[in-house]
């Protein structure tokens, strides 16, 4: 099988007048078709800048990115992306809200219409069509932005800590509902969390990055069974790749004086 995706040797600087700042450096990875990938790794270790890079809102300093064999050289929108906020619109309701892109698209209304509907009927969210984001929850609201980067029919959905705003009872929630909308048409996912049992939960593979600048430290994978419910965190083998993940950036996290949620110390 052929890869989706893939990071070649890929570091980024962030250089200003007076100094410069190595995030990351010498990172490769490949992400297979439908596969769904996490990042993980201590604050401060260049999660998001990966994300971004391998999407294509941020040039690698070195290195290239490559989906389906071409180098990618620029963002597209079908590429989607899900930020920690749901970053709505105000003044649209829901339905407006999903076929946003659809209408940069040129997608023809009605059609655009009757696919917002059939996502809105997959997050959870028949009925709320006509609320405006401040009628609903945070986690409604970040249904309606799963929604509205689905509707343009990515064929990479990048996530970026998008449920780090929620509750925790929303997240675990969040959490299942994710992958019950992934396991419908098992899009390819690249997701970044700070959550180990998140990652542990949602993913086929976890990326460990190392410290800043952050290389890959280790590729843990997951072969917990699918589908998966929540009653899987209870599990002695759940606890087992939680605890594994957690060894491997216990030092930089401690010494960081950060303890992210679902580590056992």
């Amino acid at each position: 099988m052929s890869n989706k995706l893939e990071g070649r040797s890929l570091g980024k600087t962030f250089t200003r007048r007076d100094s410069s700042l190595t995030v990351l450096e010498d990172v490769s990875i490949t992400i297979r078709p439908g596969e769904f990938v996490s990042i993980i790794g201590a604050s401060g270790c260049g999660k998001t800048t990966l994300l971004r890079m391998l999407h294509g809102l941020v040039a690698p300093t070195t290195g290239e990115v490559l989906i389906d064999g071409e180098r990618i050289d620029g963002p597209t929108r079908k590429r989607g992306f899900v930020l920690q906020q749901a970053s709505l619109l105000p003044w649209r309701t829901v339905l407006d809200n999903v076929t946003f892109g659809m209408e940069l698209d040129r997608i023809p209304g009605a059609q655009a219409k009757a696919r917002a509907l059939d996502l809105i009927k997959l997050v959870g969210l028949t009925g709320f069509e006509s609320h405006y984001p401040s009628e609903i929850s945070g986690g409604m609201q970040q249904r309606v932005n799963i929604a509205r980067a689905l509707a343009i029919e990515p064929d990479i959905l990048f996530m970026d800590e998008p449920f780090a705003a929620v509750d925790a009872q929303t997240r675990e929630v969040m959490q299942a509902e994710l992958l019950r909308i992934w396991d419908i048409d098992r899009k390819t996912v690249v997701f970044v969390t700070h959550q180990l049992d998140e990652a542990v939960y949602l993913s086929d593979r976890v990326i460990v990055l190392g410290a800043r600048p952050g290389r890959v430290r280790e590729i843990v994978r997951i072969d917990l069974p699918r589908p998966r419910t929540l009653a899987v965190k209870r599990s002695h083998e759940f606890a087992d790749y939680v605890d594994r993940v957690w060894k491997l950036i216990e030092n930089e996290v401690v010494s960081g004086d950060e303890s992210p949620s679902g580590a056992s110390a």
